[in-house]
């Protein structure tokens, strides 16, 4: 037969030893004397054992009692946080998270269920673009936090961590090899004209053989060995492998991964976000590339 613990049986333990006595207890209680001597005597008749030391003038607790007051005290702190989470006003409504879709996971999902489940009541609108629009849409108020792949960090930022660009192609392609080199990017990617710029400088021809706003379309062409593509490490889609090009093809430095987070409206629960963003990236390990993260 399951038991469970009275919580305000609990309550008035603690507040006895907290305050010294009994009668203390029921004043910190707003309860009558009769009513917490009876919370504790319900606590003993279920345990079967004497929780206070009742001889002579004062009050203290047994060594049951002294054990059960460290359990008590930590159920009534998981209880009061608990429920003060899930009853806090600050903590309901909707928060506007835009990350680039090339980094929602593996991190973002597991930032979104943890936050969900601590704050049921809030909202999280994941908006998936492109860093110059996230930017844009943040500077007008119009997202709560936003990731972006930038070369810098702009004002009001942090860096989360910065990440090797890698080249991709379809498993086994030789689309690399060819010459010139066709790519394929979506219109509005931020690591084009980077990657371009470098192949004008390794004397490399190229050919921007899809241009798109589709990133599906971009994944498809590049997974039939049509076209090379360029991604942070760790985050390769599926279908696609990383390039061993073995110094046929430019190395394309790091990019930082940023975060900015609005202080305006929903600030509690941006900042709790915000925090879990951080700490997502700070646990990641990428197993095939170096990651430095940021201080």
């Amino acid at each position: 037969m399951r038991r469970e613990f009275d919580l305000t049986a609990l309550r008035s333990l603690v507040a006895v030893a907290d305050a010294g006595g009994v009668t203390r207890a029921a004043g910190v209680m707003n309860l009558s004397q009769s009513a917490v001597s009876m919370q504790i005597k319900r606590l003993e008749d279920v345990l079967q054992c004497e929780l206070l030391d009742r001889q002579g003038r004062g009050v203290a607790l047994t060594a049951a009692g002294e054990q059960l007051l460290s359990y008590a005290r930590r159920l009534l702190a998981l209880n009061d946080e608990a429920f003060g989470r899930l009853t806090n006003s600050e903590f309901e409504g909707e928060v506007i998270l835009g990350v680039p879709h090339d980094i929602v996971y593996p991190v973002i999902p597991n930032v979104l269920r943890q936050f969900a489940r601590d704050f049921p009541k809030m909202k999280v609108t994941l908006h998936s673009s492109f860093t110059r629009g996230l930017l844009e849409e943040f500077q007008k108020g119009q997202c709560d936090i936003i990731l972006t792949t930038e070369g810098h960090l702009g004002e009001g930022g942090e860096t989360l961590v910065e990440l090797p660009l890698v080249w991709i192609g379809a498993p086994g392609g030789q689309a690399w090899r060819q010459r010139p080199l066709k790519l394929a990017y979506e219109q509005r990617c931020i690591f084009r004209q980077g990657v371009q710029a470098a192949l004008d400088a390794a004397g490399i021809p190229w050919d921007l053989a899809v241009e798109s706003d589709s990133t599906r379309t971009v994944e498809a062409t590049v997974s039939a060995d049509l076209a090379v593509h360029t991604v942070l490490a760790g985050s390769e889609p599926p279908y696609v492998e990383r390039i061993e090009h073995g110094g046929h093809l430019p190395s394309l430095g790091g990019m930082k991964i940023n975060l900015y987070a609005a202080g305006r409206r929903n600030s509690p629960a941006v900042a709790v976000l915000a925090g879990l963003i951080r700490d997502g990236y700070k646990a990641r390990r990428i197993e095939s590339a170096p990651l430095r993260v940021a201080v």
